[in-house]
């Protein structure tokens, strides 16, 4: 579970190789439960990108904006290589957030 916001920028998508969306926050977590539940009417919404595939934690807004600027200008298939090189399997790196944890017991003596 989470601690604190997070500022970052991310990527997300409604499928893999889908329609790709780069955005920043200064809270990753509440950002993607916003995207999941369909909060703002427009592109993501409209596309159900709500599939957290790539992020990257910045110190301020002010270095996350400028990243976002920088990835937005780059093609798709740098996107595309970006995400693969940390997420082969496009994975919902947010599928557990919102989860309560599991307790895991270590073996049983019986």
């Amino acid at each position: 579970m989470r601690e604190r916001p997070l500022i970052a920028v991310y990527i997300v998508t409604n499928a893999a190789y889908g329609v790709l969306y780069v955005g920043v926050t200064s809270d990753l977590y509440q950002r993607i439960r916003q995207h999941r539940e369909g909060t703002f009417d427009g592109f993501t919404k409209e596309h159900g990108l709500a599939k957290l595939v790539w992020f990257e934690p910045l110190e301020n807004m002010t270095v996350a904006i400028q990243r976002e600027k920088s990835l937005k200008r780059y093609l798709r298939d740098w996107k595309i290589n970006l995400i693969e090189r940390d997420n082969p399997g496009w994975l919902d790196l947010s599928q557990d957030w919102d989860r309560p944890p599991v307790w895991r017991h270590g073996p049983t003596d019986e």
